[in-house]
């Protein structure tokens, strides 16, 4: 950990924190969901800079160290899928691997789509590439108390979050986002009151794991988190190309919760993935959580250094 470098970069008018570990022209860029930053990848970082891959890892902007952007609640996907182009740029980086997860997967996928030329390959965990308009997340399909519904609507998941320090916060949420249940607070409740405070951490996240999340998320706040992903869902992309042509690994924990939204299971279980994927792999880790890469940090750098190799 101690060797990974820090530095802020300035992209597209907002500085980024970006880590980065190792040399060389073999670049891995590694994307973040939430409520994670850079550091949910700091296995996987060493990982591949050991293999002698460079692997660059930004606080998406508006979360952890990285600045907010003017108007939070304005940021889009597509400002995410910008900055990756400009962090490449920045670096003279002709291409890249990109890995993402949850947030950071549905950026990898934007960014793929768009830029197909400038990726060597991608890898996505927990959350799988869909065309544009096609959710397992709609309304009618799942119950009001359903986390995404809640945090979609402006100034709710504020004063829920609000009653609580940031800590407890970013602590409840990584609770119940290993569960294999999905998220639904009952109709009185909201969703911070889901987490029982005994309730302890999940094995594999430990109390200096929390403390890093939190003192990051202390600095940024939640407005950007709360804008991308859960309000900007139903962003507008307007692609021509929806198909996703470079080769691609998925990965995805059987006991995530995202396994259960309605028809994800079935639909990752057929071939249609593969209608827009073409070149997809997708390994299942049956005790996998919401977080299998923190959770199983060496099955996943195996998958991952395997993927990397062979598509260099």
């Amino acid at each position: 950990m101690n060797q990974i470098e820090h530095k802020f970069v300035e992209i597209r008018g907002v500085k980024l924190h970006i880590a980065e570990l190792g040399t060389g022209d073999k670049v891995v860029v590694f994307l973040h969901g939430f409520p994670e930053i850079w550091y949910s990848w700091r296995h996987q970082m060493i990982a591949v800079a050991n293999a002698g891959y460079r692997a660059i890892a930004p606080d998406i902007r508006g979360y952890g160290q990285s600045e907010l952007p003017s108007e939070p609640e304005k940021a889009t996907f597509k400002d995410l899928s910008d900055d990756v182009l400009a962090i490449l740029d920045f670096f003279n980086i002709p291409k890249a691997f990109v890995i993402g997860k949850d947030v950071g997967g549905l950026t990898a996928y934007h960014f793929v789509v768009a830029h197909p030329e400038r990726v060597s390959g991608v890898v996505t965990l927990g959350v799988p590439y869909t065309p544009p308009a096609h959710s397992f997340a709609h309304d009618e399909q799942l119950p009001e108390g359903f986390y995404v519904s809640r945090w979609q609507i402006p100034g709710r998941a504020e004063d829920d979050f609000g009653r609580f320090d940031v800590k407890t916060v970013v602590r409840n949420i990584y609770i119940l986002f290993s569960k294999s249940d999905i998220p639904m607070a009952d109709e009185n409740k909201e969703v911070m009151d889901m987490v029982d405070p005994s309730t302890p951490l999940p094995p594999w996240f430990t109390e200096e794991d929390l403390s890093a999340y939190a003192a990051a998320y202390e600095k940024s706040g939640f407005r950007t988190p709360l804008q991308v992903p859960y309000r900007s869902l139903h962003e507008d992309i307007r692609v021509t190309n929806t198909k996703v042509l470079a080769p691609a690994l998925f990965v995805m924990g059987e006991k995530d919760y995202v396994l259960k939204l309605p028809g994800m299971e079935k639909y990752l279980k057929s071939d249609e993935p593969k209608e827009y994927v073409p070149n997809l792999e997708i390994v299942f880790f049956p005790e996998g959580s919401h977080f299998v890469q923190e959770q199983f940090p060496d099955k996943v750098n195996l998958l991952i250094m395997g993927f990397l190799n062979d598509h260099l």
